[in-house]
């Protein structure tokens, strides 16, 4: 994968496919900005460099329509003041007046393409699309590594039509975390793996079992596992259909020398409320008609002592129903282990990030990765085709 220093792009038009799929109030206000500050560094390297520059991003899912609420215009403002300068919006991703803007910039001016998923052509990774993309620049930069894991026109169609290709700063520096954190860590490496669903972590649990020595697993997706090893778990979530692979994968993690670690306790409740009935008790002990929505006090303090020992820490999913304050304290304790850790800690996931946020500990972790499903497929052992695509 070469950078973007290996290459001469003083006086040239790049194409630089960003993530600035934020979240919008009732408003149409910015919520949350870190997507579009993450890249900033990039973009600045390419201004000071003298380059031209042509943004794409996609944002929400108009499925191919235009819709007005997921234009990227307040995006544009937004970029225009973070940089201190002009941000031009082009009408469209495509077209001859986005093509007239895109050849009319001069050396350090910004073109921000219109949303590209108001285009079919960008999800079905259309070549026709692609080439078209492509016509706006000579050299393409790849800098959104959440969006790196789909095969999509602005990722990896683009990239047949260019003669350079490269990462961007933040593209390189998720993946050179993830090396130091999976590829080669310091040892013990520790995975933390929480969530709602086994179903959507299974591929990850059964790659990372290669290459972990410690393997906590909390949130919903424990119950499954607590119930192949015979507890009762009342109405809590569950994936019936997995209890088998549950059991195989407690097995396989023995097999391997793994050390394998589920909740003691728990926090439950009899309704998914704020207000409702809760209490603590051992996982023994949780009554048919109430559900878990949390790891206990003790399951704390066991993970807490488990992390101890670790050197290097990758943590996908939360432990509870955190974004309910009356099921999150235990979730925000695992926040304050990590953050506190000396190991190298790597944080990734939507779910994970608010969490870590919430807690005030974004700053405390060492990385936290932009790219959710991204960050998960390379816990799965699977390569990201925007990466390939970069050579």
């Amino acid at each position: 994968m070469k950078s973007i220093k290996e290459l001469t792009v003083e006086n040239h038009t790049i194409l630089m496919r960003v993530d600035f799929n934020v979240p919008f109030d009732d408003n149409g206000n910015i919520t949350d900005s870190t997507r579009i500050s993450a890249v900033l560094p990039t973009i600045q390297y390419l201004i000071d460099h003298n380059a031209k520059l042509v943004l794409c991003s996609h944002c929400g899912r108009p499925k191919g329509e235009r819709i007005d609420k997921f234009s990227l215009a307040p995006v544009a403002q937004k970029l225009s003041e973070l940089l201190g300068k002009s941000v031009q919006l082009a009408p469209d991703c495509i077209g001859s007046e986005t093509e007239t803007m895109a050849a009319s910039l001069q050396n350090g001016e910004i073109l921000l393409l219109e949303n590209l998923r108001f285009h079919a052509g960008e999800t079905k990774n259309d070549p026709e699309f692609s080439r078209q993309l492509a016509s706006l620049a000579d050299i393409y930069i790849n800098d959104a590594f959440a969006v790196s894991h789909r095969a999509h026109a602005s990722v990896e169609g683009v990239t047949h039509h260019m003669d350079e290709c490269a990462a961007g700063f933040l593209l390189q520096r998720e993946i050179d975390f993830f090396n130091r954190s999976v590829t080669n860590p310091e040892r013990p490496l520790a995975a933390i793996l929480g969530g709602a669903k086994v179903s959507t972590k299974l591929g990850a649990i059964r790659n990372m079992l290669d290459k972990v020595n410690l393997m906590i697993i909390g949130g919903a997706m424990a119950n499954t596992f607590l119930k192949a090893q015979g507890y009762g778990i009342g109405n809590s979530l569950i994936e019936n259909d997995l209890l088998d692979t549950a059991e195989e994968l407690i097995n396989l993690a023995r097999e391997k020398g793994v050390g394998f670690y589920l909740p003691v306790d728990c926090v439950i409740a009899e309704t998914f409320s704020p207000s409702a009935n809760k209490k603590i008790v051992p996982i023994s002990d949780v009554p048919n008609d109430w559900m878990i929505l949390d790891i206990g006090p003790e399951t704390s303090k066991k993970f807490h002592n488990i992390l101890a020992e670790a050197r290097t820490i990758v943590w996908n999913g939360p432990m509870g129903a955190f974004e309910m304050d009356a099921f999150a304290e235990e979730s925000m304790r695992m926040v304050d282990t990590v953050s506190k850790s000396k190991a190298l800690s790597i944080v990734g996931g939507g779910d994970t990030n608010a969490l870590v946020n919430k807690a005030g500990a974004g700053d405390k972790v060492s990385y936290m990765s932009t790219g959710g499903g991204a960050f998960l497929m390379l816990m799965e052992g699977k390569e990201l085709p925007g990466v390939v695509a970069l050579g």
